[in-house]
């Protein structure tokens, strides 16, 4: 044991670990007994890995001579493990206030797709922006999901839907993961839409033939780094041929296979992803429940999207069906323009109130879930010694205000921390 250390977080009334035995996920009765410690510190190492947690007594005796960095002292305020964000489309051009009064009047999403705004809208200003513009709108909006808590975020591509925008969007994902100190997990999702002109077939064949092989290339010559693909399954958009083909080419290149499923129209995505070993499917508001039992029994995590159905007046995804399925939910804020939500800690809200989880369920859903789903829980996901040192130290003395106090986020966060570096979170972060 080193005698200099980076961060000791002390006398927390409470630190809520998630889990202590290594479970690469919860279900069920997991979710409802998470681990929690009360008057307890937690010890980052220089390598900005968990050293030690436990009781402060136990931690203050086995440290006595050792020194730190940074010491907080937190008596009367609880400690998290960071929040994950499974899902979010954080890269783009052109906003889309104007189609929010569309859809309070009534226009359903599809009706706004063919109405020519949706994702095309997005996709004719993405293409036109320079790289340098794309990367600065995506740094503020990490450092918003940062202030609000989450230090490990799923960022997806996909508003390009031809090779050179996917690829300056993935450059830009790269760009902002190398640079900032927020964790990134990066999505390829050039099936995110059927570009204007094209038929499905045309589409797919432009991903399998174009898209992917220049992907292989540059993640072979270690210039970007992607780690999941992602299809928008849909009626209307890629059906379940064209997806299994995608997805099954991905995973040929070593991407884990993380997809749109289920969100307007019951597709069977469900049964699609467990069979090709899906890590995760998102939305799944129209599961089958023959789709859910197949997601339990493979293992594929759910992640849902409270604020998506909450926005567009949708059903709300089936959470308590899921959980008592067995099947691994987890949780994402989908933040893009549609949806415009940085924040983990609102989405666990909704998560509570409209889809009926439990707190605990819903920051289990948050953290070691939202993690496996991006292949990340060995790393993330819980405060257990040897991962990363990201936690969020609360001004509250319970964790649950956390979720409790709707919006309250930014005056409950007091440190966000990152491998033990406290985030200086009031400044947009530097590139």
């Amino acid at each position: 044991m080193s005698s200099n250390h980076r961060l000791l977080v002390e006398n927390a009334d409470q630190v809520v670990v998630i889990c202590n035995h290594g479970e690469k996920f919860l279900t069920k009765e997991g979710m409802k007994n998470l681990s929690v410690i009360q008057n307890a510190s937690v010890v980052i190492g220089r390598d900005g890995l968990i050293e030690a947690v436990g009781p402060s007594k136990a931690i203050s005796l086995q440290y006595s001579g050792a020194s730190f960095d940074k010491v907080i002292d937190a008596k009367g305020m609880c400690v998290l493990p960071g929040l994950v964000d499974a899902h979010t489309h954080p890269v783009w051009a052109g906003d889309r206030v104007h189609e929010f009064a569309m859809k309070l009047a009534g226009a359903t999403y599809m009706d706004v797709h063919r109405a020519g705004g949706g994702i095309h809208f997005t996709v004719e200003h993405t293409r036109a922006a320079a790289a340098s513009e794309l990367l600065g709108s995506l740094a503020s909006r990490l450092a918003r999901m940062l202030r609000a808590g989450t230090t490990l975020v799923e960022c997806k591509s996909g508003y390009g839907l031809e090779l050179q925008t996917e690829v300056k969007m993935l450059e830009v994902i790269e760009k902002a993961r190398r640079s900032l100190p927020i964790n990134i997990s990066s999505t390829y999702c050039g099936a995110h839409a059927v570009p204007k002109g094209k038929t499905v077939a045309e589409a797919t064949e432009d991903i399998l033939q174009v898209q992917l092989p220049r992907l292989k290339e540059l993640m072979s010559a270690g210039t970007l780094r992607v780690d999941n693909i992602d299809v928008f399954c849909e009626q209307g958009v890629f059906d379940l041929d064209a997806t299994r083909s995608i997805l099954q080419a991905g995973k040929e290149l070593g991407l884990n296979i993380n997809f749109h499923g289920d969100e307007l129209h019951p597709m069977n995505s469900a049964q699609l992803g467990a069979e090709l070993g899906a890590l995760a499917i998102s939305h799944l508001e129209e599961v089958t429940d023959e789709g859910i039992a197949a997601m339990a029994t493979a293992g594929t995590a759910a992640v849902l999207l409270p604020t998506t159905a909450y926005i567009l007046r949708l059903p709300q995804p089936r959470a308590r069906a899921m959980l008592d399925a067995g099947v691994i939910v987890a949780l994402g804020s989908d933040f893009n323009p549609n949806a415009f939500c940085c924040s983990m800690p609102i989405v666990m809200h909704l998560a509570c109130v409209n889809m009926r989880m439990t707190m605990s369920e819903a920051l289990a859903a948050a953290t070691i879930n939202a993690a496996y789903a991006l292949g990340r829980s060995d790393t993330h996901g819980s405060l257990e010694v040897g991962k990363h040192g990201d936690l969020l130290v609360l001004n509250n003395s319970r964790w649950e205000h956390l979720i409790y106090q709707l919006g309250g986020h930014r005056e409950l966060i007091r440190h966000v921390v990152i491998k033990g570096n406290v985030i200086n979170t009031d400044q947009t972060m530097p590139l």
